[in-house]
């Protein structure tokens, strides 16, 4: 197994503690520099306070690292970035920047994304090994690491049980309920981590109209949470407004080729819809990488179960 320990401050952490209902974090990095890639999803990530109080205060399960403007952050994750508001948000990070943000910038920033986070009533010691001049975080391999049981305490606290029934010499992470074959599904996301995941693989573009106006792109679940879904990449779709609306609806719905199907409803009732009976047929935009493209059998069920055939 592996895991992460990640440097915090007080402030970061004692607002995020005091709203339990939050079970996702933004544990922003100030700049987009380099990718976060001690982990993979599932495995436990740790927030440890800085010098002097040094002090491990909780943690919860990497989701995904996305690098985002500053205000796409704060859109989606709000709170859970660890501010009241964008403003503080802005000032939090300057503060840890070369020169302080300007006030028409909106940088990039690196968000490592944390889901079911959990603050522990009673802080526990820092890890025997963390070397005072460690800025950012460090990860371990709990296989070979020789104060294993140290961080098998550890997840058991975040586990919330006080207990851990896992061998830390093998490959771990966090699953969440899935349907279909769970050895060919990829990790599930948290809420927010979903949007942001969605909005990056699919370069910030609707899949189905090409359009990159932000304020108006959405991540739709191809099927929905009450159906079932899951917040997965291979489960969603970047659609504009309007697109997400008619595909909720019925009125749009894609084929496991990644083919636009459109609806006849949408003409019979509507009397219009013009731009998307001309591009029926036509293959969307998809992520880059096979393994994040929407899943076929969620396909499937959509075209069975929510689509408007006639």
């Amino acid at each position: 197994m592996k895991a992460y320990v990640g440097v915090t401050d007080g402030e970061w952490y004692r607002f995020l503690a005091e709203r339990p209902i939050l079970t996702e974090a933004n544990f922003w990095r100030p700049s987009g520099g380099t990718r976060f890639r001690a982990l993979t999803p599932g495995e436990p990530f740790f927030f440890k306070t800085h010098h002097p109080h040094n002090r491990v205060v909780g943690g919860g399960f990497f989701s995904s690292f996305e690098l985002l403007r500053l205000s796409e952050a704060w859109e989606i994750f709000g709170e859970a970035n660890g501010a009241t508001g964008l403003a503080q948000m802005r000032q939090r990070i300057s503060r840890y920047r070369r020169r302080p943000i300007a006030p028409d910038e909106d940088p990039v920033i690196g968000c490592v994304l944390i889901r079911d986070t959990r603050f522990f009533e009673q802080p526990a010691a820092e890890p025997p090994d963390f070397a005072s001049n460690i800025v950012q975080g460090k990860g371990y391999d709990l296989a070979i690491h020789p104060r294993a049981e140290y961080f098998h305490d550890l997840v058991g606290r975040l586990l919330g049980d006080g207990r851990m029934n896992i061998d830390l010499s093998q490959p771990w992470r966090r699953e969440g309920p899935v349907y279909g074959d769970p050895r060919l599904i990829p990790q599930r996301l948290g809420q927010q981590a979903f949007q942001a995941v969605v909005l990056n693989a699919y370069h910030r573009r609707c899949a189905v109209t090409g359009d990159k106006i932000r304020p108006v792109l959405q991540a739709a679940h191809i099927r929905p949470i009450s159906a079932g879904g899951e917040h997965r990449l291979d489960n969603g779709l970047l659609l504009r407004s309007d697109v997400h609306t008619l595909f909720d609806r019925g009125y749009l719905s894609v084929d496991p080729k990644y083919k636009l199907r459109v609806s006849p409803r949408l003409r019979e009732e509507f009397g219009n819809g013009e731009e998307f009976y001309q591009r029926a047929g036509t293959v969307i935009a998809v992520p880059d990488h096979r393994r994040d493209r929407p899943d076929p059998t969620a396909l499937d069920w959509h075209l069975s179960e929510v689509f408007l055939a006639s």
